[in-house]
């Protein structure tokens, strides 16, 4: 990946404070551009706009759940294969499985494991081709 290319990565969040703290979480990441949609309807849109590259998903979303969000915006011919990480604070083993079952490449437990997020998020940034 060139030095200052950057990932899109969407974040599906209603809780403000969850958001932000999120947005903090990346502030030390410059090559990661972050958009934060408030719903799934609001998610949609933003995906159909700017095509993200990586997907985090609140389980519950005022609109509908992550697990509905997610097949609506895997239909996206651009983001088939994006990877999508469930982010919820419901971190039950049946919750963790359901997720994986549903497409799913990780499961983010609130409150998160800055470490385990910020390792990831390098790995897929190392991951991607140059553009």
């Amino acid at each position: 990946m060139a030095q200052n290319a950057s990932m899109r990565l969407l974040y599906a969040e209603d809780s403000r404070l969850n958001a932000l703290l999120f947005q903090e979480l990346l502030r030390d990441q410059p090559a990661i551009e972050l958009r934060i949609a408030e719903d799934g309807s609001e998610a949609l849109r933003i995906a159909r706009e700017w095509l993200p590259q990586v997907l985090v998903l609140d389980a519950q979303l005022p609109d509908m759940s992550g697990f509905e969000l997610l097949p609506r915006l895997r239909a996206l011919p651009e983001l088939a294969s994006a990877p999508a990480y469930m982010c919820s604070a419901e971190a039950t083993q049946a919750h963790v499985a359901r997720s994986r079952e549903a497409g799913f490449d990780g499961y983010w437990a609130k409150p998160l494991d800055i470490a385990e997020v910020t390792a990831t998020l390098q790995a897929l940034a190392r991951s991607r081709p140059a553009d």
